[in-house]
This record gives structure tokens, sequence and C-alpha cells, in this order.
């Protein structure tokens, strides 16, 4: 087993769950303050602001699959020093999307609490920021399948 292909993978994964992490950080704080401000104003904290707070995660799993896939190739020869690269250049990309969506969530979870109207128009924005770590993915996946 190459323990390139094994670093990309681990890479890919890690990068991944960083930027979810600090993503659904940046937006559970928001959340957190956007409550605060619903309980001092005597209104009922929304429980979907949630949903937002949960939206980064889904990168680490796009992560899980690249390392998966990598994993996969631990038979080919040669292919190390290609996954490390996938793995950093698509862990960055992936963790990097879930770390923007989760700013985004965080400026959603304020104006949702705040107003209580807007919230298909605040999933659609993360959706378009969540389409960057799957388009990622996709094309890390294509690029993996040219190594035979």
């Amino acid at each position: 087993m190459d323990p390139m292909i094994v670093a990309g993978a681990i890479a890919c994964l890690g990068l991944s769950a960083a930027g979810s992490a600090f993503g659904t950080g940046f937006a559970a704080s928001a959340a957190v303050g956007a409550w605060k401000k619903c309980y001092a104003a005597n209104k009922p904290a929304p429980f979907i602001l949630l949903g937002l707070v949960g939206a980064p995660i889904t990168q680490t799993l796009y992560g899980m699959i690249l390392m998966f896939i990598m994993l996969g190739k631990t038979s080919v020869a040669g292919a190390g020093f290609a996954c490390v690269l996938l793995g950093i250049f698509a862990g960055l990309g992936i963790g990097l999307s879930a770390l923007f969506q989760g700013r985004a969530a965080a400026a959603a979870c304020d104006a949702q609490a705040e107003t209580g109207q807007g919230l298909t128009n605040y999933f659609g924005a993360l959706g378009i920021v969540e389409t960057v770590a799957i388009f990622t993915m996709v094309f890390t996946i294509i690029a993996l399948g040219t190594i035979k």
C-alpha cells in the first residue's frame, strides 16, 4: 500500500472536515446569538436555524467519499503523488466551500430570527455555495478515474 495515497486521502477528508468545522462553528455562533435576541424580545426562537447551522457539514461527506475512492487506488503503481495533489486541492476546495457556506449561514440565521422571512432564499444561497463542493468532488472523481 502506497502511503502517499493514504496521505492524499486523509488530507482530502481532513481539509473538508476542517472547513465543515469552521463553517458550522460560525453558523452555530450566529444561531445562538439570534436565539438570545429572540428570548430577550419574548419572541419564539426559530428551531429551523439548526438547519442553517448544519448546512456546512455535508462537505465532510464529500471529503469522505473522495477518501474512499482514493484508498481504492492503493493497488495502482505510481498513483501516490497524484492522490496527494488531488487530496490537498480537492480538500481545500471542499473545505473552503464549507467555511464560506457557514459564514453565509450565519448571516441567514440572524436575518431569519429578526424578520421571520426569506428562509427559502437563504437555503437557495447556501445551495449555490454547496455546489462548489459538489463540483469539486465530481471533477476529482473524474480525475481519479484517469489513474489506471
